[in-house]
Order: C-alpha cells, then sequence, then structure tokens
C-alpha cells in the first residue's frame, strides 16, 4: 500500500519530522506534480501540501488538485501555497490546516505575497522572512507587550513596502530604527529573533500530524496567536 505524500520545502528546513518514514517527501510542489502521484500504478491515499513553487516556475494550479480529489485522493495544504490552494478548493474537499490558512480563509489576509519567499536551492533554507510569519510574530509581540500597536504595525507597513525577497528582520528593523530610533526597536528585534513564533514551521507540522494519522478534526487556531517561550 503506497504512503501518503507531503510536498515541502523551506518550511520544514531541518524539522526532524521529516524522518518520519510513514510519509513520502518530495520537494516543493510544481505544476504536473499532482498529475504524476496520480499516474502511478498506486497513487498516495493523502497528499498534502505544504511549500511550492511560486515564480521559478508554473505553481500547482487548482485543476490538479481537483482532479486528485475527483479520484478519492485526500488533499490537505497549509503553511505557503498549500493554505492558499486549500482556500480556493475547499468546497470541494480539500482541508486547510493551520493558522495562516484561517487567516486567508477569514479574509484577514488575501495576498500571495504574504507567504512568498526566496531560498537556497541547494540547502532549501530560507533565505527571506514570509511576511505572513511576520504578522503572526509581532501580533505575539504586542500581546506580550513587548511592542505598543502603533509600533508593531509601522514595522508591518515597513515590511509589506520590501519586495518579498528582501523582507529579512534585520532590514525591516533597519527602515523602522530610521524613524523611530534603534533604541525603540531593539526589544521588538530581540524578540522577532528570538523568541517570535515560526507560523508556517508550525502549521506545516500539524499537518504531517493529520496526513500521517489519516485525517481527523482540524483544530482551529487561535488569534491573537499564543506566545512561544
Amino acid at each position: 500500500m503506497s504512503r501518503p505524500v507531503v510536498f515541502v520545502g523551506p518550511s520544514l528546513h531541518g524539522a526532524a519530522a521529516l524522518e518520519r518514514t510513514d510519509i513520502e517527501f518530495l520537494p516543493p510542489v510544481r505544476r504536473g506534480d499532482i498529475d504524476a502521484l496520480l499516474a502511478r500504478d498506486a497513487p498516495p491515499p493523502a497528499i498534502g501540501i505544504v511549500d511550492g513553487a511560486f515564480f521559478q516556475s508554473l505553481s500547482v494550479s487548482p485543476k490538479e488538485v481537483l482532479r486528485a480529489l475527483d479520484v478519492g485522493v485526500r488533499l490537505y495544504g497549509s503553511s505557503s501555497i498549500g493554505a492558499l490552494r486549500a482556500v480556493e478548493c475547499a468546497p470541494y474537499g480539500m482541508v486547510g490546516v493551520g493558522q495562516i490558512y484561517e487567516a486567508y480563509q477569514s479574509g484577514r489576509i488575501n495576498a500571495d505575497d504574504e507567504v512568498a519567499i526566496t531560498y537556497d536551492d541547494e540547502t532549501g533554507r530560507a533565505l527571506s522572512e514570509p511576511l505572513v510569519n511576520l504578522r503572526f510574530a509581532v501580533a505575539a509581540a504586542e500581546a506580550a507587550g513587548v511592542v505598543d500597536g502603533a509600533l508593531a504595525e509601522r514595522f508591518l507597513i515597513l515590511a509589506k513596502r520590501r519586495y518579498f525577497p528582501e523582507r529579512t528582520v534585520a532590514l525591516i528593523v533597519r527602515d523602522l530604527a530610521a524613524e523611530v530610533g534603534a533604541g525603540a526597536c531593539e526589544p521588538l528585534r530581540r524578540f522577532l529573533v528570538e523568541t517570535a513564533p515560526d507560523t508556517k514551521r508550525d502549521d506545516g507540522l500539524l499537518l504531517l500530524d493529520l496526513v500521517g494519522s489519516g485525517g481527523g478534526a482540524v483544530p482551529r487556531p487561535e488569534w491573537p496567536p499564543p506566545v512561544h517561550a
């Protein structure tokens, strides 16, 4: 019997969960990859999408997802392009997982570039920070009293202004410090570097547990997100 398949990349870079043997892990999904799985002699019973190609090649299309659903394959999406496709295909049976999916589904965020990053093809390590991760991290900082609402909002405005390959904590904090001074930014900078949640990663790990267990009820995420110590 074939194993479930999960397409994953920088969202779970280095995670110990990628060593589990009950799931087949494949690189970030591209156009045609799901059709290729369906063409196997024994297609997987479930497919999870965490990461996928956006700009360097054609992204996976909703039609591919629908073809898999039509033949009885369970589809799950989280974290990145998986969350985007899950929102589009939820009416047809795709299961969205985690906080980022919920943020898209509810309309709190709606732009594709919220999850876009650049990463090293050889190592799989992210080279920039997804804007959606920064949103959850800054919300956690505000909930913990590390930063006030005005400074948090300004940080996110400056993050949004940067082209996604340039979205790093260091560059955005530099932009903010030019306006309010380095001292005012230091507590937020330290929180983002040392304490902030990694929401893409958390959502991806939740997807692995659901796919590996055969599915089940999807817990609704908390908003604002809890502070991670």
